[in-house]
């Protein structure tokens, strides 16, 4: 790509999060444009929290609901291709499950089809984090295992738990073991810690903020540790991850892998789910209007997402901590599809 348009995406990209900024839409913003294993543009502006340190491209960000593709997806795939799991393996094979849960599989899990209700309060049904599981197979389904798609973070709790029973080790070191380090995500991990870390909201309940804890409740209950959420990351380690993607899992995923993951399991519904992954191809998806229908990604409750175009290797990654001080702002929802339609459509003449 020649000088003066690299040039130009670094100025809109940094145009658009100082539009954020002053629309109220975040209060800091890290955020990184590339195709393939190209960097285009990389940008930060705003604070760490209220009255805090100015954002660097190194800060941390609370993933949220992107641990889901970051840990348990990954290290699902990587399972698959080693032999030691398949899609069609059930909760039944690993734990002593209800009948009415027995034969979820993990293909439903991973394409949330299971019918596991999204969210309950582990703190009101389990004991502990020893009780999880229990918790997740006692609770009513809110619909019929395989039908239609549920996005359900405790869908994807049960199915770390079965990963860490296959594995033999909690979700944090196989994240570690099995992701981050193969990937050189040196910064990016469970349980931060350190001072470069965007603030997330201050606590109803306690009124103090919450900074290099995970924002999600159950995540909160498990200790920090959990398949749904938790993991932090900042913009040079989500570029190594989107990088790997976009070259169609070169040097980590085998390419029909990827493949696999990233096809649309769940068409004729009004969202598009692939192995973990969230799709385009319907309207209002965060990944704006001009991304192609079978581009993927993901999003966090946070205000964190990365889209990717596998046609091109286009991909866009953008990390805010918009719930502070309050979740109550949901401005992001509407700027990020613009962001990414200004984005795509200048980068991809």
């Amino acid at each position: 790509m020649c000088y003066n348009k690299v040039m130009n995406t670094q100025k809109l990209l940094e145009q658009w999060l100082q539009k954020g900024l002053e629309e109220g839409t975040f209060p800091s913003a890290t955020a990184a444009v590339g195709r393939g294993a190209e960097v285009l543009a990389a940008a930060c502006a705003g604070v760490t929290r209220q009255g805090g340190p100015e954002v660097n491209l190194d800060t941390r960000y609370d993933m949220a609901s992107c641990t889901k593709v970051l840990a348990p997806t990954m290290i699902a795939l990587k399972a698959i291709e080693e032999g030691l799991l398949t899609l069609d393996d059930t909760v039944g094979l690993f734990f002593d499950a209800p009948e009415d849960k027995r034969d979820i599989t993990v293909r439903m899990l991973m394409t949330h089809t299971s019918g596991i209700t999204p969210a309950f309060s582990l703190a009101e049904e389990a004991t502990g984090p020893q009780d999880v599981v229990r918790a997740v197979l006692t609770h009513p389904l809110e619909g019929t295992p395989g039908d239609a798609p549920r996005y359900s973070c405790m869908g994807y709790i049960l199915l770390t738990k079965m990963l860490e029973a296959l594995l033999g080790a909690p979700v944090n070191r196989l994240a570690q073991e099995r992701v981050f380090a193969p990937l050189g995500m040196a910064s990016t991990g469970y349980l931060p810690t350190g001072d470069n870390i965007a603030a997330t909201e201050i606590s109803r309940r306690t009124g103090k903020l919450i900074q290099g804890v995970v924002h999600d409740e159950n995540a909160r209950f498990q200790g920090g540790v959990s398949g749904n959420a938790g993991v932090f990351s900042n913009v040079p380690d989500m570029i190594r991850f989107c990088e790997m993607l976009a070259l169609g899992g070169k040097g980590y995923l085998a390419p029909a892998t990827l493949q696999a993951a990233i096809r649309n399991r769940t068409p004729g519904f009004d969202t598009h789910r692939g192995l973990g992954f969230h799709l385009a191809g319907v309207d209002a998806n965060f990944m704006g209007d001009l991304f192609p229908v079978d581009s993927f990604g993901h999003t966090g409750f946070t205000g964190t997402s990365f889209a990717i175009d596998p046609h091109t290797g286009f991909y866009v990654i953008l990390l805010t901590n918009r719930v502070h001080p309050t979740r109550e702002n949901l401005k992001l929802m509407r700027f990020r599809r613009a962001f990414h339609n200004a984005l795509y459509a200048a980068c991809n003449r």
